[in-house]
């Protein structure tokens, strides 16, 4: 992964996918906006992707794509595991990018608590939850990388 290269996360949902952005350093993750779509279907991988592209043409470019992986609370697949993962392998072929799948468990919920220390009208929450929801995979996946990265395995394998 290039390390002057931003990263995006998605908060891959039915009805809405929540958009974030990391920064060149992949420090910091910050909400970009919400796509609505019909369904999760290929229209919906096409939409995502014309995100992709329109934030990989500005400055820094995109090197990778996270894709929050929902899971019930215990770790197992919920009816949406296999769903996100086929719109996820449809996107890394639609994009040319690296796909990783970074576990989502309690990010809505998250995203909601700090959305509501900040906002008391909850339809203009609810406008920004999935991108909120994004923006928290992305920084975990980032942070994630922090970690391997101080211990000397950003490679992800044990030296």
């Amino acid at each position: 992964m290039n390390a002057h290269m931003r990263v995006i996360g998605l908060d891959v949902g039915e009805r809405r996918i929540g958009v974030a952005i990391s920064d060149a350093t992949r420090t910091l993750a910050r909400p970009v906006g919400v796509l609505q779509v019909s369904r999760l279907d290929a229209a919906a991988v096409v939409r995502a992707a014309d995100e992709v592209a329109r934030l990989a043409g500005e400055d820094d470019g995109v090197s990778t794509i996270v894709v929050g992986l929902p899971r019930r609370l215990d770790g197992r697949p919920n009816a949406m595991t296999p769903r996100v993962q086929a719109f996820a392998e449809q996107l890394g072929v639609r994009t040319g990018l690296p796909i990783v799948l970074q576990d989502e468990r309690l990010t809505s919920h998250e995203a909601e608590s700090l959305l509501a220390e900040r906002d008391k009208d909850w339809r203009s929450r609810k406008k920004r939850l999935d991108a909120m929801a994004a923006a928290i995979i992305l920084q975990d996946h980032l942070d994630h990388l922090d970690t391997l990265g101080r211990l000397g395995h950003l490679d992800g394998s044990p030296h």
